[in-house]
């Protein structure tokens, strides 16, 4: 029957019982599929992580300056990364580091939520925001 037509006898499904043929233009067929693969990786969403590093004794200008560009981020639709960087013996003061990204999270609570509570990875202490949905 394809050949009656000029056309080509693709499988679709080799899987099934009986298995399922159609007979179409093939080049037209790879054409439609390399079409949809395209339309379903356009729809798919990229995550963003932007990273913002503080010190264990980031003084009131820095942090709100660096609070304004967490905002802003947040309100592009990235994630935000606040981490604390603990350099040389300055690890004593861990909790003073905590206290901050607990500070900067609830300054951001209209803004985003938090994702991952801060938690101490060798000398750095981070936590995770992701962006509320828009509405």
């Amino acid at each position: 029957m394809a050949q009656e037509q000029g056309l080509d006898l693709v499988e679709i499904s080799p899987n099934a019982d009986p298995p399922v043929c159609k007979v179409v233009d093939y080049s037209k067929f790879k054409y439609e599929q390399k079409k949809k693969q395209k339309e379903i990786k356009a729809k798919t969403v990229k995550v963003v992580i932007k990273e913002i590093r503080f010190g264990p004794n980031t003084d009131d200008h820095d942090f709100n300056f660096k609070l304004k560009h967490a905002i802003t981020f947040l309100q592009e639709g990235a994630k935000v990364k606040a981490t604390v960087f603990f350099p040389g013996r300055s690890i004593v003061y861990k909790e003073r580091g905590e206290i901050l990204l607990l500070k900067f999270a609830q300054l951001l609570e209209e803004y985003g939520k938090v994702e991952q509570m801060p938690r101490l990875e060798g000398k750095r202490m981070s936590i995770m925001l992701m962006a509320k949905a828009k509405k």
